[in-house]
């Protein structure tokens, strides 16, 4: 009951209020509203001007872009995961060796090492803040003048793909920052920090406790060597195993090299994939062309090849990651010549 008095009285005042201003400007003269119009007019004039420079102005610093920095050349001295590290577990090394500068009004130069100087990339807006240059594509994370920090994306069909292949940052500074205000160089801010190290240090540990396991071993950057140990033995490092569906960068960790073998007990063709653990031992892990009922025979043949041929006609050194070494996977193509 009281709620519908409280309800009529608020009515009522309400009704009081516009008749008030009714009757007011009943009895304004014809100069008076037009007067009124006027400043109505403009008064919304600058409420609407000063929306449009707020939303010019954070149009702006979102398109900020390249163009405060036309013609400033940034050397790439981190390129980490979210986590701090430039590692992750499957041995993949993030190395940050890019060289950028931005030319006014859509070019983007980055260093070539192939052409050993720096080549021109069309700089595209894709959206938001997300560009794409050398067929790469960056969320521009931070920009100034003397730095830069860029998110680097895996975009596949459009679409930004999530995880860790997203989840790494690229930082920049210009020489002159590096060489004047922090007085050091572009190669020592670009080396593995010592978290680096106590990480590729947890990660081998492992691999000691269980050297034939593949779930521990991982990509060595710099890694596991072949060499002959007899004039009857051929070695070569032919490549990278998989290296057409991956990019340069992450070639070293499919190391594939071809071995053959004269004055075998038999001719054969193989190719199959080995752990090296840090003592030299190989132990056979995939096999390719192999149907699943016969694959533990074929294990068991390729393992006594290893054991008998390779170890002993091969210089096995383990792969190593900031000069630690650690079990890695490398891939076989094995030729016997009776």
């Amino acid at each position: 009951m009281g709620s519908r008095r409280a309800k009529k009285s608020s009515q009522h005042h309400l009704y009081q209020k516009q008749t008030l201003n009714l009757h007011f400007i009943h009895h304004m003269s014809f100069k008076q509203l037009v007067f009124l119009l006027l400043i109505s007019v403009a008064i919304y004039a600058c409420s609407n001007n000063a929306n449009k420079t707020e939303k010019t102005s954070n149009s702006e610093q979102e398109g900020l872009t390249f163009r405060d920095v036309n013609g400033v050349r940034f050397y790439e001295v981190k390129r980490r995961f979210s986590n701090g590290l430039s590692f992750n577990k499957d041995g993949f090394m993030l190395a940050p060796t890019w060289i950028i500068e931005y030319k006014a009004p859509d070019t983007m130069l980055a260093y070539s090492p192939e052409k050993q100087g720096m080549e021109a990339f069309y700089l595209q807006f894709d959206h938001g803040r997300v560009y794409n240059f050398a067929r790469e594509f960056f969320r521009i994370k931070t920009i100034a003048k003397d730095s830069l920090v860029l998110q680097r994306l895996q975009v596949d069909a459009r679409v930004i793909t999530k995880g860790e292949v997203s989840d790494v940052n690229c930082t920049y500074y210009t020489k002159d920052y590096i060489e004047k205000v922090l007085k050091t160089t572009v190669g020592e801010l670009q080396r593995p920090t010592q978290a680096d190290t106590a990480f590729i240090k947890k990660l081998s540990a492992a691999t000691y406790r269980h050297p034939s396991n593949p779930d521990t071993a991982f990509a060595a950057t710099e890694i596991a060597q072949l060499k002959p140990n007899s004039k009857n033995v051929l070695v070569k490092l032919i490549g990278y195993a998989d290296s057409g569906a991956h990019r340069k960068s992450f070639a070293y960790m499919y190391p594939e090299y071809k071995v053959e073998i004269n004055k075998s007990y038999r001719d054969f063709r193989y190719r199959f994939s080995v752990i090296v653990d840090v003592k030299g031992n190989l132990y056979v892990n995939r096999i390719q062309g192999v149907l699943k009922e016969d694959m533990p025979y074929r294990k068991k043949l390729l393992q006594g090849i290893a054991d008998v041929y390779l170890k002993n006609l091969l210089i096995i050194k383990p792969g190593t990651t900031l000069g630690i070494p650690h079990s890695s996977e490398i891939t076989i193509s094995l030729a016997g010549n009776k």
